[in-house]
C-alpha cells in the first residue's frame, strides 16, 4: 500500500493533485451531463478536469526538479506551483473558480496570506486553508450566486471549523459538510430544481475534497452524491429539450450573452480593479482571479472584442479563448459558421509566437508552449478537434510532450479521430515534416513522409544556464551558454553567436543540405546575419532558411537536414 501523508507536506500536495485528478476523470462525463448554470453547454466536468490537471502537471515538474538530488520539496513550493497551474490552466467559469480556491489555499499553506504564518501542517492549518479558499472564491466571483460551488465550499469550510483533530478529520469533515451542502443546491436554484439536478461544479468539488480524504486516510469516501442525485443527470436532456433549464438571466444561448471570453492577463492590481468594473458592466459571469501580476480573467458577453479590448487597456491578454455558446466552436476572432470536417490537419506544439504565426500559415492548428508552461494532454485534446479533421497528424516538438501527446492521442482515437503521433523533438523536426505534407495522399503515406523527413533533421538549440549543473560537457554556471545537438550540452560558453558557430561546424560536419535558423527574442540582433554568412562561406552546397521565433525561451533554434 502506498505511503500515506500524516501531515500538510509536499508529498500530501502531491497525493491529492493525483487522486483529484483521477476522480475527475471518472466523474468527468457525469459533471458533463448535469451542467445546467450558469449555461447549459455541458462542459464544467471537463473544464475541471483540465485545471486541475494543469495544477497536478505543475506540482509534478517540482517533483522532477528534486529526482536527482537529496531531499524532496517544501510544502509552500508545491502548494505555489499547484495554484500557478490551476491559474495558467483554469478553464470555464468552474474551472476559474477552483483555481481560486487552490489559490487560496496555498496562500495559507505558503505563509503568503497576511496575518497568517507559514508551515501549518497539521488539521488546525487546513482549515484555515479551507476558510481561506472559500473567502477568495467568493470575492472573485462579481455577483455570487447561492446554490452553486461557492455555497458548497463555504460549507465545507464551516464544518472543518467545527472540526478538531488531524489533517484527516478536518478533510473528512469538509468533505461531508460538501455533500450536504451540494444536496441542498437544487432548493437554491430554480434551474437546478427544474432540471432535477445538483450543482455541477459543486458536484466537481466534492470530488476534489474527496480526493483530499483519501489522501490522508488511505480511504475513498463513499456516497459521493446524495441518494437519487446520481442518477439525476439522465434527466437533464429531456429538461433540455423541453427548455426549462434555462435561467434568467444568462442561462444559456437564448437567454444570456452569446460568447464566453477567458484570457490569462498580466496586470497589476489597480489596473485590474478598473478591468473588473468594465467587464461587469459589459456582461455577466465575470470571474478574475489570480495577483502578483499575473490573472485570469472569465466572462460572459455579447460584444467579445470588447472584452478583450478591456484587457489590452489593463496589461497584456494571452492565451485568448472565445466560444460562441450557440456553434461551441473555440477559438479567437468573431463568429465562425459551423464547417464540414475536412479529411485531414497537423496539430503542432510550438514555443514561441513566431513560429506559431509561421505553422498556423503552413495550415497547422498549433498549441502554444511558453517557457516553463508545457500544455497538458487536455489542451492537446482540444486543439484536435478544433481543428475539425477525420485524420490528425500531431506533432509534440519536444521530447519532454511525447507521453503528454500519447495521451492526447488517444483520448482523440476513442472520440472517432484518427490520429497519427509523429514523435518530433524539436519545432525545427516539425518544421521538415510540414515541408512535405501532401494532404491529397493516403493517410499512412502522408505520415511515412513526415516521419522521415522529421527524422532526417537534426535539432539544436543554444540556451542560458539558470542556473550551476553537472552535464555532458563538463559543469556549467548559471548565466553560461549551452550548446545542445539532439538533446545533449555538446559545449559550454559565454556567447550565444560563438556557441551557436561551433554548434552549427559539428553538425554539418556529417553533411547537410539545408540549415534551419529559428531566432529567439534573447538572441543577439547580428546572430542570424553571421550565421548565414559563415554557412555560404564555408559550406558551399548547403543552403540556410531564417525564421524568427520570438519569446520562445531559448534564444537560437538550429536544424540541419
Amino acid at each position: 500500500m502506498a505511503q500515506v501523508p500524516q501531515t500538510l507536506d509536499a508529498l500530501a500536495v502531491r497525493t491529492w493533485c493525483g487522486l483529484a485528478l483521477r476522480a475527475l476523470g471518472r466523474a468527468r462525463e457525469e459533471i458533463d451531463a448535469i451542467n445546467v448554470y450558469p449555461v447549459a453547454d455541458g462542459d464544467t466536468g471537463t473544464n475541471l478536469y483540465l485545471t486541475l490537471e494543469s495544477a497536478s502537471t505543475a506540482v509534478e515538474a517540482v517533483f522532477a526538479g528534486y529526482a536527482a538530488g537529496p531531499g524532496e520539496p517544501a510544502l509552500a513550493d508545491a502548494v505555489r506551483a499547484m495554484a500557478h497551474g490551476a491559474l495558467i490552466g483554469a478553464r470555464g467559469n468552474s474551472g476559474t473558480i477552483l483555481a481560486q480556491l487552490l489559490r487560496g489555499m496555498a496562500q495559507v499553506l505558503a505563509g503568503d496570506a497576511d496575518g497568517e504564518a507559514p508551515h501549518r501542517t497539521d488539521g488546525a492549518g487546513l482549515r484555515l486553508a479551507l476558510r481561506r479558499a472559500a473567502d477568495s472564491a467568493r470575492e472573485a466571483v462579481a455577483h455570487p450566486v447561492e446554490g452553486t460551488v461557492l455555497t458548497v465550499a463555504s460549507a465545507a469550510a464551516a464544518a472543518a471549523e467545527d472540526t478538531e483533530g488531524d489533517c484527516g478529520t478536518v478533510a473528512r469533515a469538509a468533505y461531508e459538510g460538501a455533500r450536504t451542502a451540494l444536496a441542498a443546491t437544487p432548493g437554491q436554484l430554480k434551474v437546478l430544481e427544474r432540471a432535477g439536478v445538483v450543482d455541477a461544479g459543486g458536484r466537481g468539488l466534492v470530488a476534489v475534497l474527496g480526493a483530499l480524504v483519501e489522501a490522508f486516510t488511505g480511504e475513498a469516501p463513499g456516497g459521493l452524491l446524495p441518494r437519487g442525485a446520481a442518477d439525476a443527470h439522465a434527466r437533464v436532456e429531456a429538461a433540455l429539450e423541453a427548455g426549462t433549464c434555462a435561467e434568467d438571466p444568462g442561462a444559456g444561448p437564448d437567454g444570456g450573452p452569446a460568447y464566453e471570453v477567458i484570457y490569462l492577463l498580466e496586470a497589476a492590481d489597480e489596473a485590474v480593479a478598473r478591468l473588473r468594473a468594465r467587464l461587469d458592466a459589459l456582461g455577466e459571469s465575470l470571474v478574475v482571479v489570480g495577483g502578483d501580476g499575473l490573472w485570469n480573467v472569465h466572462v460572459h458577453v455579447d460584444d467579445a472584442g470588447a472584452a478583450v479590448e478591456a484587457g489590452v487597456e489593463a496589461g497584456r491578454p494571452y492565451r485568448i479563448r472565445i466560444t460562441h455558446f450557440g456553434l461551441g466552436d473555440v477559438h479567437t476572432g468573431g463568429e465562425r459558421p459551423p464547417r464540414e470536417r475536412a479529411q485531414r490537419a497537423v496539430v503542432a506544439v510550438v514555443p514561441g509566437e513566431g513560429l506559431a504565426g509561421l505553422y498556423a500559415e503552413a495550415g497547422a492548428t498549433t498549441v502554444l508552449a511558453r517557457p516553463g508552461e508545457p500544455p497538458a494532454s487536455g489542451e492537446l485534446v482540444e486543439a484536435v478537434r478544433r481543428a475539425h479533421a477525420r485524420e490528425v497528424v500531431l506533432l509534440p516538438n519536444d521530447a519532454e510532450l511525447r507521453h503528454t501527446a500519447a495521451a492526447a492521442a488517444e483520448q482523440a482515437r476513442a472520440e472517432g479521430i484518427r490520429v497519427a503521433l509523429i514523435p518530433t523533438r524539436s519545432a525545427v523536426q516539425g518544421i521538415a515534416a510540414l515541408a512535405v505534407h501532401e494532404p491529397e495522399r493516403r493517410f499512412d503515406e502522408d505520415v511515412v513522409q513526415m516521419t522521415s523527413a522529421a527524422g532526417a533533421t537534426r535539432y539544436a538549440e543554444v540556451v542560458v544556464a539558470e542556473h550551476q549543473f553537472w552535464t555532458s560537457a563538463g559543469i556549467c554556471q548559471a548565466g553560461d551558454v549551452l550548446g545542445l545537438i539532439d538533446g545533449d550540452v555538446a559545449v559550454i560558453g559565454a556567447d550565444v553567436t560563438t556557441i551557436a558557430e561551433t554548434v552549427l561546424a559539428r553538425m554539418l560536419q556529417a553533411g547537410g543540405e539545408l540549415v534551419t535558423l529559428v531566432i529567439g527574442d534573447e538572441a543577439p540582433e547580428t546572430a542570424a546575419d553571421h550565421l548565414e554568412a559563415r554557412v555560404r562561406e564555408s559550406y558551399l552546397a548547403v543552403d540556410t532558411v531564417v525564421y524568427h521565433g520570438g519569446r520562445q525561451g531559448a534564444p537560437l533554434l538550429i536544424g540541419v537536414e
